[in-house]
């Protein structure tokens, strides 16, 4: 009895070292817990610029695209000799302020393109909260104009266009550090949320700037997609090298381990 038990034994301890060595080798991804900056009811326009100017610098992952002059317009500094952002921004569409510019480029990206440039700007309420948005729109204002926005903007945001603002009581809050758009793990709600389908084309859907997620199983192995995911600007698809890091490399933080995990099978079966 006793070497049958050894065996036994023997065979549940092998299982549980393969299993815990299978587990090892995938990527373990843990959201980022968000930073709240809470801004007083009366939060000066310095205080609305200085949380953008954290956004902007990461939970935004602005500085992916913009900065460069090459794959969006510059907003750093000045862009063609038109001067920094805040300067030109309210010369860009007649009848809108600089501030209504910039908050609908964020929502409404692709209405007013900038000559030059693709229409790869994703509307950024799906994954930012209204006041996040406006402590960004305060902070490029900041960059050779006047911030016009005030607490009351923050304030007025519809709740329905982006993440939920708080803003009961003396504080209005704005979410700095990122996390996941959604708690699914359905794989078309996940590209839905973080909107791969404005790049990627999946079927009828989609946009064609990045390379087509159409068959992509028999392209790229599941390590292969999931490093993609991650380390976006690690390999470039050959045909796709004018359009090279443009794709976010936020997802880390963007997508829980297990939600990673299902995108990336998903993926890996489009054969």
């Amino acid at each position: 009895m006793w070497a049958t038990n050894l065996k036994v034994g023997a065979v549940v301890i092998g299982t549980i070292m393969v299993y815990t060595v299978l587990a090892n080798s995938i990527p373990q991804v843990q959201s980022e817990v968000p930073e709240e900056l809470t801004l007083g009811e009366n939060v000066t326009p310095e205080e609305l610029a200085a949380a953008g100017e954290q956004i902007y610098a990461g939970a935004g992952a602005c500085t992916t695209c913009h900065g460069t002059g090459t794959r969006a317009p510059n907003l750093l500094t000045d862009e063609a000799g038109t001067g920094a952002i805040g300067a030109r921004c309210a010369d860009r569409v007649p009848g809108q302020t600089c501030k209504e510019y910039l908050h609908a480029s964020m929502v409404t990206p692709n209405e007013h393109v900038v000559e030059g440039y693709l229409p790869i700007m994703p509307d950024m309420s799906r994954t930012m909260s209204g006041a996040q948005i406006w402590a960004l729109v305060a902070y490029l204002e900041s960059l050779g104009g006047t911030i016009t926005v005030t607490a009351e903007d923050v304030r007025a945001e519809d709740a329905g266009t982006g993440a939920p603002t708080t803003t009961e009581g003396p504080n209005v809050v704005a979410t700095a550090g990122g996390g996941p758009p959604t708690e699914s793990m359905d794989p078309h709600e996940l590209m839905s949320a973080n909107q791969c389908l404005v790049c990627h084309r999946l079927g009828a859907e989609g946009g064609p700037i990045g390379p087509p997620f159409d068959g992509i199983g028999n392209r790229l192995s599941a390590d292969a997609i999931r490093r993609a995911i991650l380390e976006p600007a690690a390999d470039t698809t050959s045909g796709y090298e004018a359009v090279a890091g443009v794709m976010p490399a936020n997802f880390g933080s963007m997508l829980t381990g297990a939600q990673l995990e299902a995108l990336t099978s998903y993926l890996a079966g489009l054969k």
